[in-house]
Parts: C-alpha cells; structure tokens; sequence
C-alpha cells in the first residue's frame, strides 16, 4: 500500500525522483528525472541507471536497512558540470520494500559562489590600480620629487583623480548594497517624471557644456505621475545621462524622451517609457546582455578614463528592477544607443 502510493505521489514532488523496489528495479520516475537521467529509466536496473559508486552504495544499504542515507550525483556537460544532493529514504514498514530517491540541484548555489568569489576579484582589481599608483606616488614625493613643486603639483593631482575614482567605486557599492535590501519593497510614493528629468537634465547641463553635447527634452507639457523612490530614479536618470554624455561622443546630441502612458506588452500593463539615446560609436551586439553585470565594461581603459566604476548600469538595472520595471538596451554600431526604462504607471 505505502509502495503504491509512492508510486503516485512521485509526480507531485519538484525535484528528480525515483522509486526503487526490489530486485534493484526502478518501478517509477517523475518527468524530472526522466528528463535526467533518460526516458527508458523505469524497469531498468539502478546499477546501470545510476552507474555512480557512492549513489549505488547508498541505496544499497538502504534497501537492507531502511536507514536514510545521502549521495553526491554529478552530470558532466558541455559546459559547466551539475552537481546534486541525492537524499535516499526507506519506503514501507518493511527494509527492503523500497527506497526513494529525491534529486536536489546543489548548481544555483555553486553558481552564486562563483559570483561571488568574481565580484571580490573584480573589486579587488578596481581597488589594487589606484591604490598602487598612490603608494608609487608617496614614494615619489617622498624621495626623487620631494623639493621639485611641479611634480608635486602633477602628482597630487593625479592620486586627488585617482582618490575621487575609489570613493566613487565605495559609493556606488553602497548604493547597490541599499537598493538589493530595499529590492522586494516596490516604492509608492507619486513621482512626476517630467519634473525629474528636467530637473536632472538641468544639473547635468554644465557637464554637457563642457562636452560640447545638447542635451534634447521630449517632454509632454503635463505631469507623468508614476509610483515610485524619488532619489532612486534621479539616480537611474544620472548614470543614464552621464553615460551618454561621456560615451556618446562630443559635439553630438543626446534625446531625453518620456512617452505614454499607454498599455506596454512588457508590461501587461499600462506604463510610461522613459528612453535616453545617444549618438555616438554604439556598442556591438555581444556586449548588450552583459551590459547591467557588475564590473563589466565594453572598453576598460575608456571608462575608467571618464570615471566609470564598471557599476553604473548594474545599479540601474536593480533600481528598475524594485520599480517592477522592465530595462533595455538596443544598439547599432556607428549609430549610438537607446537606453529604455519602463515603468508601471500604477
């Protein structure tokens, strides 16, 4: 009876699993361990299903005794190797009336280790340039350059740039620490976009000036209200803009456009698309999908030449994210970029 309804209540479990009964037979997989380990699995010996020495021994001894055991199960790739918790459990009142085998997918969390251990790299890396530069400096000062005023003065205006990039770098990984904990609260109070973008583009004008780079408005004459965190879309609005002010090319326009509201299909609702494009190089197709990774950059050497901590869009994208927006990116190689942000309008 407890056998029998194993049989059936396998299918409702979410992971991998199979049913062995004896003489060492599979008598029942689910879709998912079907899907793992091969559509002829049921009926078939476990020895030559499972073909692992540690998996094989756990159920062996748990046939005999019923005890629950567990197992490590690894599926080679092509690319990256799964790797599983296997937990084996007795079935029946009986030792070896069977046991059930539940498949638990260990990837995701090997994965984000490895995001991790990337980002503390990466980090490492943004901080280690400067800092060596600065120490290299001190030296200087301290030795060679140390009664020659104009070296001083060209090195210390070297370590104030260098200085100004790591409290930069602090300040936005502050930025997207605050933004991750606040992610699953979705804002609510009434922000008028118009508002917000001319008054940003205003902010940013004299750092358009400098550029020789126009900053364009399409703006509706009436407010677009939408719910939201205030200084968190002015931050959106600054790395957006900024970007295209220093990646767009000099002496070219960049359009600053708010449309809707209207029903959008990402959405599935009504919402207002807020679009900044530039004019510049644009950015080949390859590079788009990585574009909100942290730390990624299409060229290195430039964007730390203008500043750029590698963060800026991965910031975005989370900002957007809580906004239960949607972010996206389209690019044509010598024709510049569109950077969409859409958000619900209620």
């Amino acid at each position: 009876m407890e056998l029998e309804l194993a049989r059936m209540i396998i299918h409702g479990i979410p992971h991998a699993a199979i049913l062995i009964e004896p003489p060492h037979r599979i008598s029942a997989a689910n879709a998912a361990a079907l899907e793992l380990l091969g559509q002829t699995l049921v009926g078939s010996h476990f020895y030559t299903a499972l073909r692992q020495p540690s998996v094989i021994e756990a159920a062996e001894k748990s046939l005999k005794d019923g005890e629950p055991r567990e197992a490590h199960y690894v599926v080679r790739g092509q690319g990256a190797d799964r790797n599983y918790l296997i937990y084996v459990r007795g079935i029946g009142e009986k030792a070896a009336d069977g046991v059930l085998l539940t498949f638990e997918d260990l990837s995701p969390l090997a994965s984000a280790g490895e995001m991790r251990r990337q980002f503390v790299a990466n980090l490492s890396h943004e901080l280690r340039t400067p800092l060596t530069a600065m120490v290299g400096f001190i030296e200087t000062l301290r030795g060679p350059a140390k009664d020659d005023a104009k070296a001083r003065d060209r090195f210390l205006g070297i370590m104030e740039r260098e200085a100004g990039r790591m409290t930069k770098l602090v300040d936005d990984l502050l930025s997207l620490s605050r933004v991750e904990e606040n992610e699953r609260k979705r804002p609510k109070e009434p922000v008028d976009l118009v508002a917000l973008v001319r008054s940003v583009a205003q902010n940013l004008s004299p750092m358009a000036e400098r550029a020789d780079v126009e900053l364009r408005l399409h703006l509706p004459n009436d407010e677009r209200i939408v719910p939201a965190d205030a200084d968190q879309l002015r931050q959106v609005l600054n790395n957006l803009i900024e970007n295209a002010i220093k990646y767009g090319g000099n002496a070219k326009p960049v359009d600053i456009r708010l449309d809707g509201p209207a029903i959008h299909p990402l959405l599935q609702t009504e919402g207002i698309v807020l679009s900044v494009q530039d004019y510049g190089e644009g950015i080949e197709g390859h590079h788009i999908p990585r574009l909100t990774e942290r730390f990624y950059r299409v060229d290195s050497h430039r964007s730390r030449e203008v500043g750029g901590t590698g963060l800026g869009l991965a910031i975005v994208k989370h900002i957007v994210s809580r906004h239960r927006g949607r972010f996206r990116i389209t690019s044509e190689v010598g024709k510049g970029s569109i950077f969409k942000v859409i958000l619900p309008s209620a």
